[in-house]
């Protein structure tokens, strides 16, 4: 009956900045962090449990060991993954695979995913989408370097949630948080990145084959479903509602309670500060804060003034 409370997990990256310490007050390495790895059981960065009776455990051992803290659900992998991300400069445009050919060709899940924006500077835009109309069109378009008739640019603002489905090429842009939830997978297929180099004058590798055989063509745009339920001053968002994963909003404004909707669930604050309260015991919540209620909690209450991002396993 008590929270999986986790470790953030950092990742280097040439695009990254220093914000996940000025904003979320993490004690990062170096001023090139792009990504919390927030809730993860995946090898390139699990999570490892900080309190309780599973306090060094690592998520992929209490998956492979406890079940019964997710519900005994399915699959041989803790199958969601969440992020936070500092884009201080523009990410590479990519695509991510689909499970079918991330199992063959890469040994792991496709990439589903979807996008909460924590902030964005004025001006901020992102890659999403693209304009070919056949897979000759696209492969024509990439190799002739016609970035600005092929790609889709988006301008967004603090708030703004996108679902990227695996098959859609997309880039975060410069100047933008964002709260990701992700099927568990590391695997990307990098279109283009600006021909920038690294620290060593080395340009990064590009995956031009593998973008042309797994990019949904004509791109789609779904159409997302959103709805609201207010609970007095309080209210629950939800997004998104797939096969992969369930995403949510709690806009905690006092109070809110809440009940389980799924095997078990995942969830990060992105802002404000206050508690979260199992079992009658109270926990501190503040910006960045993230963990696991496993499936044995059917119940709990938010408190303070908080912005919390909540996803739960989907039903295939």
């Amino acid at each position: 009956m008590e929270p999986l409370f986790l470790q953030p997990v950092f990742q280097e990256k040439i695009w990254g900045g220093d914000q996940l310490h000025t904003v979320f007050g993490f004690d990062i390495p170096n001023d090139k962090i792009g990504e919390d790895w927030a809730i993860s059981g995946h090898p390139h960065g699990v999570s490892i449990v900080e309190n309780g009776p599973y306090k060094g455990w690592k998520v992929s051992d209490l998956w492979k060991e406890h079940r019964e803290l997710f519900g005994n659900a399915d699959g041989d992998v803790f199958p969601l993954l969440t992020k936070i991300l500092d884009a201080e400069d523009d990410l590479s445009v990519q695509v991510h695979p689909d499970d079918s050919y991330g199992l063959k060709h890469e040994g792991e899940l496709g990439k589903t995913e979807c996008w909460y924006i924590i902030n964005a500077k004025p001006g901020s835009e992102i890659v999403y989408g693209h304009n070919a109309n056949t897979r000759e069109e696209l492969a024509e378009m990439i190799e002739e370097e016609r970035w600005d008739d092929l790609l889709r640019r988006v301008p967004v603002k603090k708030g703004d949630f996108f679902y990227v489905p695996s098959g859609t090429i997309h880039a975060i842009g410069k100047g933008i948080m964002i709260l990701e939830t992700q099927q568990s997978s590391d695997t990307t297929y990098r279109v283009y990145d600006y021909d920038r180099k690294d620290d060593q004058g080395n340009t990064r590798e590009l995956h031009i084959q593998q973008s042309i055989d797994v990019t949904t063509v004509p791109a789609i745009s779904p159409e997302l479903e959103v709805s609201e339920s207010k609970k007095g001053t309080s209210s629950v968002i939800t997004y998104l509602k797939t096969d992969f994963f369930n995403v949510y909003e709690w806009d905690v404004m006092g109070e809110l309670s809440l009940k389980k909707k799924g095997d078990y669930t995942l969830m990060t604050v992105v802002e404000g500060y206050g508690n979260l309260v199992v079992d009658g015991q109270s926990y501190e919540m503040k910006p960045g804060t993230s963990c696991i209620l496993p499936a044995q909690v059917t119940e709990w209450k938010v408190e303070g003034e908080m912005k919390i991002i909540a996803s739960t396993p989907g039903k295939k």
